[in-house]
């Protein structure tokens, strides 16, 4: 049976004890009594010791509870200034009050009666008062501390107790003799030229027995998916723009050509800032736009344009409000952009939904581009993160026509929709300048994360698990 050189000393000590407690056996070996438990359990797994572990409570006072040991609970004092009844208007103004007459009435000290407190004949001590007392004395029982614990009166300390004994196989191990000299197991140049290392204790190596592993640093793995899709966007000939998280209600909602009275604009789905924002220079054609469309073909939604509610300020709700900006800067072509940015909804938090999260948006505007061009570089970019299946489903949005979601097949899921796309309608852009068709998209990278990493609950991305981190490998685009 091959043993550590700690494992060795471990039972020689025993050896001369029988048993002894872990920090007793810490100061023989002159170590600490974390690593001599730690050999006594590699022992143990060889039958030669056995480990038991005890745990001894110790309950004490908190600085709350010295005072009620010394002064009374709340219940006694209170209940101490009542002479015969009181009424519980005049009760409640005893400093104590809120917490001593729920506790009264549970002992029967009190009873109330239209709005009348009356003393009980007898006010025996309560078993909380018992407890204390015992606790104060150093002979507390467990069985009777809960309720004082549970008014943080009291604590809980635990001492934990180590014994360690040999059992006869160590006995008989130690009787047929074992080498007690330090393992070597590292030779210098001067042992293998002197040839010294022939009379050394060389330790032996099992290659069964797997090495302690490394975790060497890498970026989170959130990090990396969201690093690769900037990559890849740079790659596919996109420049980066970026904007501030608050943003004014004109480029959030209404330069998109949302109408005031949308449903996404309730405080119920937008974080409202108490700030109020300039509107930029011709903001009168927006209000054009939503009351009767202005220069264009469109109608408009009609009604009277608000611009007190444009002048609001709010937690970007989509990276689209930065995609407007971004054009309203670079009115002619060519133009081809992304932000990858964080926007914020009032959700409720669960595995799926998030009230914070990273959307990617995306435009392009040229000459001559096409709604073909939008799910081409859509099925291009899916193609490359990974998702080889993706179709697109019609859908809606106040700002782009037509509209589509696009969706990726992913095994066991099926079908799954990542965002919505679109060509801007003639109603946002024409306000602007722009003459030419814009292709955009924004889609939710989150959840490309969420499914490229095989998780189940969104919240998993944001939390500080080094666990998971560890164990979670590094991607590497292919």
């Amino acid at each position: 049976m091959e043993l550590t050189a700690n494992e060795k000393r471990l039972l020689a000590e025993l050896g001369n004890l029988g048993s002894a407690e872990a920090s007793v056996l810490a100061d023989a070996l002159s170590t600490d009594a974390a690593a001599v438990v730690q050999w006594a359990h590699l022992a143990a797994g060889r039958g030669l010791v056995q480990v038991s572990r005890e745990v001894q409570e110790e309950y004490r006072l908190t600085e709350e509870g010295e005072a009620y040991a010394r002064d009374g609970l709340p219940e006694r004092q209170v209940v101490g200034s009542i002479d015969g009844e009181i009424p519980m208007g005049e009760l409640s103004r005893h400093p104590l009050a809120k917490v001593a007459i729920g506790w009264m009435r549970k002992n029967n000290w009190i009873t109330i009666d239209r709005g009348i407190a009356k003393k009980a004949d007898s006010t025996p001590e309560s078993p909380e008062e018992l407890a204390l007392k015992k606790i104060a004395a150093g002979v507390a029982d467990p069985g009777e501390c809960g309720e004082l614990k549970s008014r943080g009166l009291v604590t809980v300390h635990e001492e934990v107790r180590w014994i360690i004994e040999i059992t006869p196989d160590g006995k008989k191990l130690l009787e047929a003799g074992i080498d007690l000299r330090p393992e070597v197991g590292t030779l210098t140049r001067e042992q293998i030229i002197s040839g010294s290392w022939r009379d050394e204790a060389l330790r032996r190596y099992s290659l069964a027995t797997p090495p302690r592993r490394i975790y060497p640093g890498k970026p989170h793995p959130y990090r990396q998916i969201l690093d690769e899709v900037r990559t890849l966007l740079l790659e596919m000939g996109f420049s980066e723009f970026s904007g501030n998280i608050v943003q004014s209600v004109f480029w959030n909602f209404d330069a998109l050509f949302q109408p005031q009275d949308h449903p996404a604009r309730e405080m119920q789905d937008t974080f409202y800032l108490d700030l109020t924002s300039p509107l930029p220079d011709g903001w009168e054609k927006i209000r054009d736009m939503h009351e009767h469309g202005g220069e264009t073909s469109s109608t408009g939604w009609g009604g009277s344009w608000d611009r007190r509610k444009a002048e609001g300020s709010v937690l970007r709700t989509h990276s689209t409000a930065l995609s407007i900006q971004y054009l309203a800067a670079h009115p002619e072509p060519p133009v081809k952009g992304f932000s990858l940015s964080r926007v914020y909804r009032r959700e409720s938090i669960d595995p799926t939904h998030l009230a914070e999260f990273e959307q990617l948006e995306g435009i392009v505007m040229d000459e001559y581009v096409t709604f073909s061009h939008l799910l081409g570089f859509l099925k291009e970019f899916y193609h490359r993160m990974g998702f080889p299946d993706v179709r697109f489903r019609p859908a809606y949005f106040p700002y782009t026509e037509p509209s589509v979601e696009p969706e990726v097949w992913v095994d066991g899921l099926g079908w799954v929709e990542l965002g919505g796309a679109g060509i801007f309608r003639e109603e946002v852009t024409s306000p602007f300048g722009i003459s030419h068709p814009v292709l955009a998209w924004g889609l939710g990278i989150s959840r490309v994360a969420m499914l490229r990493l095989g998780l189940k609950d969104l919240r998993q991305l944001y939390k500080s698990d080094i666990d998971w981190i560890r164990n979670t490998p590094s991607y590497r685009r292919i």
